[in-house]
């Protein structure tokens, strides 16, 4: 269970617009590099990218980028290291045991896999302070940085509460059975 999800959706009763991204796009293939074309007219300098990983560029539960997304090396030489950082509610959480998980899924996809105690949307600012402090960052405010991600209450939001920009990939890569992904979907 994702106790963070579970408190921070109170917030919403008060701050509606917290899971409301800036950009939606169909699938991972979908996404436009760079970043900032995905946001219109506003352009934002976009530096850094926080990148959700079950549904979102492979199957919940693996830990190698779906066969299918070859727009994930793209990212990567758009976003190269450290301007590219994996966190997820799996891989790299304290239900990833030694970090087995977290190791696999970076060795796999070349890209650093944050490791945190608290599930987003609730360790944002660690991962804000983490982007900012990493050798070799660009960072310099949140506003500079993409989260893309699929859940609306979890990836969406913690960009929302940090100041990012915030990309919804809406069709996931496996359909969902699960009814707040499901309601996420109908938004």
């Amino acid at each position: 269970m994702n106790l963070s999800a579970s408190l921070n959706v109170f917030k919403l009763l008060r701050y509606p617009g917290l899971c409301i991204p800036h950009a939606t796009v169909s699938t991972f293939n979908d996404l436009p590099i760079p970043l900032s074309k995905a946001f219109g007219e506003f352009r934002p300098d976009i530096r850094a990218v926080i990148l959700d990983k079950d549904n979102c560029f492979a199957r919940p539960k693996q830990n190698s980028i779906y066969v299918p997304y070859k727009h994930f090396r793209s990212l990567r030489e758009v976003y190269p290291h450290p301007h590219l950082l994996i966190v997820s509610n799996s891989a790299g959480t304290d239900d990833d045991i030694d970090k087995l998980e977290a190791s696999a899924l970076s060795e796999a996809t070349g890209v650093p896999v944050f490791h945190h105690s608290t599930k987003k949307p609730g360790c944002g600012s660690s991962v804000l302070e983490y982007i900012r402090n990493v050798p070799g960052s660009r960072v310099i405010s949140a506003d500079q940085i993409a989260v893309i991600g699929d859940r609306l209450f979890t990836d969406i939001m913690m960009a929302n509460l940090i100041g990012c920009w915030a990309i919804w990939i809406k069709v996931g890569v496996v359909e969902t059975q699960n009814q707040v992904s499901d309601h996420e979907t109908n938004v």
